[in-house]
């Protein structure tokens, strides 16, 4: 491999990385039947092989129509999936030969899944909505597959931490959590007094981190700041108490610390980063914002699954397999998840630092590390399936925060979500996998209409049924609704 972009082991020659001889062997006898190169007797020797291990000969059956793909990331621990879908050899046995190519940012992957560039992608879940819908880049992005819940956090600097920590109930010398935006509310009042901005930091104006960030802030009574697309100001600012803006994953800890901002959200590693380089205190995981929140998904063009259906297919098998791989056994393989997702070729932290979260713990102040199991989910809680109701969630937050610029009716929410999220193929996938022995049916919501019962884990009490989205949106005190226009 070269840069961050990461090919596959010669296609012929098995893999140099850490998947199983078997995998390798699996990858030959395919490529060699599919293309029908060889010799006869190596083909017979690795056909027979393939014979005695169950549903690896239903998977060659499958053949899919395209074969060497190209998929994007972000340096986040949530595309694990993906690195372990190629590092386990999953996709290879799906008969997939898959490139995965690390990204600069969120607007260069998107950009990179429209031009044909990259044939798929790691995608923020707001990502396929916004360009189907036309905010921003306009294109129609679908999604088969969920990759994860929860794993974001909020990170303040040390000075804003300081001063938040005086508003806070504290038990046997530690903060009480979670930690609710009420106690941020005091801090940015000073700044305003004294004229000066309070800027904090996301990755991206349809990520979920900027709609966890302005849900957590408005709960907490500070306005985040109306997006004005007609008029031309897509800043997100406009009577905002907090000056929210973008920048890369990666780069949040340097930019706080070189005071650009006060704080920010993002993914991890990188709150878990500015705890141990001495930056700054995460103050509240987003599972404790809403409890089981879907985060990532898969994007796809939509001219690809209808052009490519097997492949497609192929690809939400091989990425449910590494779901279930890293959750399996109460989360049993997360170590070894940890070690490759610290190569530098995808996440490139410390392994020190990624399994701060990854194993079930999250550390706060230096050495206040507390349990949340479900820091990072990808399997479990039917974390993969593509549930429209999270599809309207995100949404119900464009239109509240004006990137949906004017009402829409209840039936415009559930058409786009149809639109772009596409349950049917994950299902499909999910059932060959049950007959081939590889998964559990009672690990799948076979029978759902898509949508979840009303959730009420949210931080500021507020439940959300995903079947009636503006009577949601009209339960919030700050934000647009009904007929408002900025």
């Amino acid at each position: 491999m070269s840069g961050t972009s990461k090919k596959p082991a010669t296609k012929s020659k098995g893999r140099a990385s850490s998947a199983s001889a078997t995998a390798a062997n699996t990858s030959l006898s395919r490529r060699a039947m599919l293309a029908g190169i060889g010799a006869a007797a190596a083909v017979a020797s690795n056909l027979a092989a393939n014979l005695a291990m169950p549903g690896i000969l239903r998977a060659t059956e499958l053949e899919p129509e395209k074969e060497d793909l190209k998929f994007g990331f972000i340096k986040l621990t949530d595309m694990a999936p993906l690195a372990i879908a190629y590092e386990k050899g999953y996709f290879e046995e799906e008969g997939l030969f898959v490139t995965l190519d690390a990204q600069a940012n969120w607007k260069v992957l998107l950009d990179g899944v429209i031009d044909g560039q990259l044939d798929g992608a790691h995608m923020l879940a707001g990502q396929p909505l916004a360009a189907t819908i036309g905010f921003g880049t306009k294109a129609h992005i679908v999604t088969p597959l969920s990759m994860d819940l929860n794993g974001n956090a909020i990170t303040v600097s040390n000075a804003i931490w300081k001063q938040m920590k005086q508003n806070l109930p504290m038990k046997d010398g530690k903060p009480v959590h979670p930690i609710k935006a009420d106690a941020l509310k005091p801090v940015v009042e000073k700044y305003q007094e004294e004229g000066e901005p309070f800027n904090m930091g996301m990755v991206f104006p349809v990520s979920t981190h900027n709609y966890e960030l302005r849900y957590w802030l408005a709960a907490g009574g500070l306005h985040p700041g109306f997006y004005a697309p007609r008029k031309g100001d897509i800043s997100g600012q406009l009577q905002a108490d907090v000056l929210l803006s973008v920048t890369p994953p990666p780069q949040m800890p340097a930019t706080m610390e070189a005071g650009t901002i006060q704080g920010y959200c993002v993914g991890e590693p990188w709150n878990q980063q500015a705890v141990f380089r001495g930056l700054g205190v995460p103050v509240i995981t987003n599972y404790e914002i809403w409890k089981n929140n879907p985060e990532k998904v898969f994007g796809l063009r939509a001219d690809f699954i209808r052009k490519y259906p097997k492949t497609t297919l192929a690809i939400v098998k091989a990425m449910i397999r590494a779901a279930i791989w890293l959750d399996e056994n109460n989360n049993a393989n997360r170590m070894e998840a940890v070690k490759i997702l610290a190569r530098s070729d995808y996440v490139g932290a410390d392994a020190e630092v990624i399994a701060n979260s990854m194993t079930g713990t999250f550390e706060y102040e230096r050495g206040d590390k507390r349990p949340i199991p479900d820091f990072n989910v990808f399997f479990r809680y039917f974390a993969t399936y593509p549930y429209y109701s999270d599809a309207i969630w995100f949404l119900t937050q464009m239109r509240r925060w004006g990137q949906i610029p004017e009402a829409k009716p209840d039936s415009w929410y559930h058409g786009i979500a149809r639109k772009v999220y596409k349950p049917a193929i994950y299902l499909k996938a999910a059932q060959m996998l049950v007959d081939e022995g590889k998964a559990k049916k009672e690990d799948f919501p076979f029978g759902t209409d898509g949508y979840k019962p009303e959730q009420k884990d949210f931080i500021d009490g507020i439940s959300y049924d995903g079947k009636k989205p503006n009577a949601y949106i009209d339960k919030f005190p700050i934000g647009l609704k009904g007929s408002d226009v900025i």
